[in-house]
């Protein structure tokens, strides 16, 4: 039986301010209406096990939502405290996956690539399989179509075989002549980071050259966390663990790995010039996306969620607006947006982590206006769900429904509100917000106080097991 792993821990920085480390780029419609998560499983071929997802945990809401959407249960979500690396991530797979089979074929994947020829990928995993039986390790390298700075290389030995050829090292981004020397040479591949193997055999190789992270993954599954779908990890243990890729801590060190070559459009989508070159253009050379007015633009990619954008004698830019930031990059320096990212984290600026809308597991809620001592909030409450029970050291709130019914837990009172109707939850006071019905509830919250952070929050009782 073939597993698929799907590996979706990455934070995808280049994309800011669409990605952001709470909502990053894997969980976006880019393409088209699914998400680049999404689309990862639904290409998967038939006949295959259910995927095993492994994601940061404070994800895990996200990714079991849109895999509600789409109709697939997860064999298991995995949660990471922390992102350790690629080498680490499948070792959890690998072990949690022989819990339920005897020794499955595991099917790596990123939960953020674009994959356009399906047939291709297919046949490719066809090959993989074959020789992941045979105790082969296989990558899956990308036939190059171009000279490429923003990927990785597999270099290939020489001596060719029709399906598949021996892995002689990886390498990191090459600039630009050494890419070109690459293409010319003809064995090498863009790497994929997607991979296909025997969980014994890779457990097995991963012992022989880095046994100490196949000790921390074990020791961190040790005590059965598991909650409905999700496997949490014993965090201190898994600290412990070094940080590695796979194609460093075992591939390039096997003797058994090899490259299954995939011919197809490829991207990982890791920046605002790779989508540019994935999307279709007008007659300029431009990709437009909302509510966009171009005038003697050239070779662009300009982007509104909410407002117009009006662009006169550009050309070669990248315009992205959101309702809290706006990015304007020359395409070509578009590898430098994490510069940005880095000096928002630096700077502790919610851009670089939080959209205005924030999604929880019990819906949503939009911060529409803020100031010296106050936030308004826009709150929509999924049906049959309800936020945690708390209170706040620092803040009062006050809750106008605007539409639905709400169940009010306030101190030792339960009522209900309708549209129109309103409520005071004084500084302290233990609260709670639910929504009984099959609509959506939505309200305005006013927040007033000293504080309004959201680590202001003392939960008390919570259906999501948050802390």
């Amino acid at each position: 039986m073939i597993i698929p792993i799907i590996l979706s821990g990455g934070s995808g920085t280049r994309l800011w301010p669409l990605s952001r480390t709470q909502y990053p780029k894997q969980f976006i419609s880019l393409i088209n209406k699914t998400s680049l998560f999404q689309d990862t499983i639904l290409r998967l071929p038939n006949g295959i096990s259910n995927p095993l997802i492994i994601c940061n945990e404070s994800h895990r809401f996200i990714a079991a939502e849109q895999m509600r959407q789409i109709n697939i249960e997860p064999t298991k979500i995995i949660l990471e405290p922390v992102g350790k690396n690629t080498a680490p991530a499948v070792a959890l797979a690998a072990l949690k996956a022989m819990e339920n089979q005897n020794d499955p074929i595991l099917l790596v994947l990123s939960a953020d690539h674009l994959i356009n020829d399906k047939k291709a990928f297919h046949r490719s995993i066809k090959i993989a399989k074959r020789l992941a039986e045979n105790d082969k390790l296989v990558t899956f390298g990308i036939i190059p179509l171009k000279p490429e700075t923003g990927y990785g290389y597999i270099e290939a030995d020489i001596i060719k075989n029709n399906e598949y050829l021996k892995v002689k090292s990886f390498k990191e981004k090459p600039s630009l002549k050494v890419a070109q020397n690459y293409i010319k040479s003809g064995n090498y591949f863009w790497n994929s980071g997607m991979f296909m193997f025997k969980a014994s055999t890779y457990l097995k190789e991963l012992e022989k050259f880095e046994p100490d992270i196949l000790l921390a993954c074990k020791n961190s599954l040790k005590s059965d966390l598991s909650d409905s779908d999700f496997v949490r990890l014993i965090d201190n243990e898994f600290l412990k663990c070094p940080d590695n890729s796979i194609d460093y801590a075992v591939m390039e060190k096997t003797k058994n790995s090899v490259v299954v070559p995939l011919k197809s459009e490829w991207s990982d989508v890791g920046s605002w010039s790779s989508l540019y070159e994935v999307k279709n253009k007008d007659l300029n050379g431009n990709v437009s996306e909302g509510d966009v007015m171009l005038e003697d633009v050239n070779n662009s990619y300009i982007y509104s969620s909410n407002k117009l954008i009006a662009a006169i004698g550009i050309s070669d830019l990248v315009i992205v607006d959101t309702p809290d930031a706006l990015l304007v990059v020359n395409k070509q320096n578009t590898q430098d947006i994490k510069k940005i990212v880095k000096r928002l984290k630096k700077d502790n600026r919610i851009e670089s982590n939080d959209h205005r809308k924030v999604y929880r597991p019990w819906g949503h809620y939009d911060s529409i206006d803020s100031g010296d001592g106050f936030q308004v909030k826009r709150i929509l409450i999924n049906p049959k769900s309800k936020i945690s029970l708390q209170k706040h050291n620092h803040r009062s709130e006050h809750w106008v429904v605007i539409k639905g019914n709400a169940l009010i837990t306030c101190g030792n009172d339960k009522f209900t509100l309708k549209a129109n109707q309103s409520t005071y939850i004084a500084q302290g006071e233990v609260h709670r917000l639910e929504n009984l019905d099959n609509t959506p509830l939505e309200i305005i919250e006013i927040q007033t106080g000293s504080y309004l952070g959201e680590d202001d929050i003392i939960r008390l009782d919570d259906d999501y097991e948050r802390n």
